[in-house]
């Protein structure tokens, strides 16, 4: 019989471990680490504790996920108290500047709108590029690279030769208006496979905000 058949009919007959219980007390097997050899009985309690631990290790690493999802949705509500305490575009922007460097430490950030307005003393109504714009509505979400996309890296300035992770989210209510650039010298810090719920979130949130002050 195959080892597949003899596990199968195991499986089907549970009897047999109490017909043959002496039986099986004898048989000895391998230790799984090397060395003796130990009971089945033995084998079986390595087993459950093996996976036990890795159960334990499952759980805390849940937890952790927990804790750090807990601690981004707290930032995220912070942003949101910011966005709607603030009077005017002047105060809007500076709450995401703030909240984006200090709170969840993006250490460079870039925002550029162009949306008819009366702001065009503020940096972040500065012109565009045509691809920077056709860029950003082309975005269906957050996008994270490692690289800058079109001609974006100019938005950083002199840190922009230096950067070496990049994420962009699109600002649009019913069309895209704007571009918010993140970006850091850790490569790590925005990667193609990140989850993009939070950002997307953020990018939501703000567009709302400058919207509504946009059209006031």
């Amino acid at each position: 019989m195959k080892p597949e058949e003899i596990a199968a009919w195991l499986k089907d007959h549970p009897e047999f471990f109490e017909h043959y219980a002496e039986q099986l007390a004898e048989v000895t097997i391998p230790h799984p680490h090397g060395g003796r050899a130990i009971p089945i009985s033995e084998r079986q309690t390595l087993t459950l504790r093996e996976r036990a631990k890795q159960l334990e290790a499952k759980l805390r690493e849940l937890i952790q996920f927990g804790e750090e999802n807990d601690a981004i949705g707290e930032k995220v509500h912070r942003l949101s108290a910011a966005l709607l305490a603030a009077s005017d575009v002047r105060g809007l922007l500076s709450a995401v500047s703030l909240n984006l460097r200090e709170d969840f430490a993006v250490p460079h950030v870039a925002l550029r709108a162009w949306r008819a307005n009366s702001h065009a003393d503020l940096p972040e109504f500065k012109s565009i590029s045509e691809a920077s714009r056709e860029f950003a509505a082309s975005l269906a979400g957050p996008l994270c690279s490692a690289h800058a996309m079109v001609d974006t890296a100019g938005l950083f300035g002199e840190a922009g030769a230096h950067l070496r992770s990049f994420s962009y989210l699109p600002l649009r209510d019913s069309e895209t208006f704007g571009l918010l650039a993140l970006a850091s010298e850790d490569p790590q810090r925005f990667y193609p496979e990140m989850g993009t719920l939070y950002l997307k979130r953020l990018g939501e949130l703000i567009s709302a905000g400058l919207a509504r002050h946009l059209k006031q």
